[in-house]
């Protein structure tokens, strides 16, 4: 006996997917870029130092003398003898008035004259210790200087930016099916 069959055949749906995958492109141009650095400006200003040096009194003790400075010490000192010797024949005449006294005043004059007190010597530093004068004035520096600021100008630019989306395409590429068939 023959059993009558039942044949099934089936075939499932199939899907076919198709993409477009999406661009993007950035270009980012560069910015225009000045820069102008004005220069400084510097005002310097110098007071110079002084030196003075005044030897007068170091020459003067080594008997090295202005002209002017050696006439007013010889007429000083020849104003000075003088007087010394106007005295000293007033006092020669005076003591010669004296000579009735019976006193011997020619011959103490003439002892005194012949014999007269020892000079005045002593050690001296020549120059003196100090004779040589010096006076110092520094000098200044004044430096004043103005900076300026750099000018600066920048000009950006957007970025260029290019998208194209993507997409995605869905179809059936194979549709379902079912056979059914009946076999004695």
């Amino acid at each position: 006996m023959q059993i009558p069959q039942i044949r099934m055949q089936s075939q499932s749906a199939q899907i076919a997917m198709k993409t477009r995958p999406a661009r993007q492109s950035i270009q980012q141009p560069n910015a225009e870029l000045r820069i102008e650095q004005p220069q400084a400006e510097m005002k310097i200003r110098t007071t110079p130092s002084r030196l003075t040096i005044d030897q007068s009194q170091a020459w003067e003790d080594m008997n090295i003398k202005s002209v002017f400075r050696s006439i007013e010490e010889n007429t000083q000192r020849a104003s000075q003898d003088l007087l010394a010797g106007i005295a000293r024949v007033s006092r020669e005449g005076d003591e010669m008035i004296e000579i009735h006294t019976g006193r011997n005043v020619i011959v103490e004059q003439a002892k005194r004259k012949a014999n007269p007190p020892p000079a005045d010597v002593n050690i001296t530093w020549v120059p003196s210790p100090f004779s040589v004068k010096i006076h110092y004035t520094p000098g200044k520096t004044d430096i004043q200087f103005d900076t300026n600021n750099p000018v600066i100008n920048a000009r950006t630019h957007q970025p260029m930016i290019s998208y194209q989306p993507g997409d995605v395409y869905i179809s059936l590429k194979q549709r379902n099916s079912l056979n059914i068939d009946f076999v004695k």
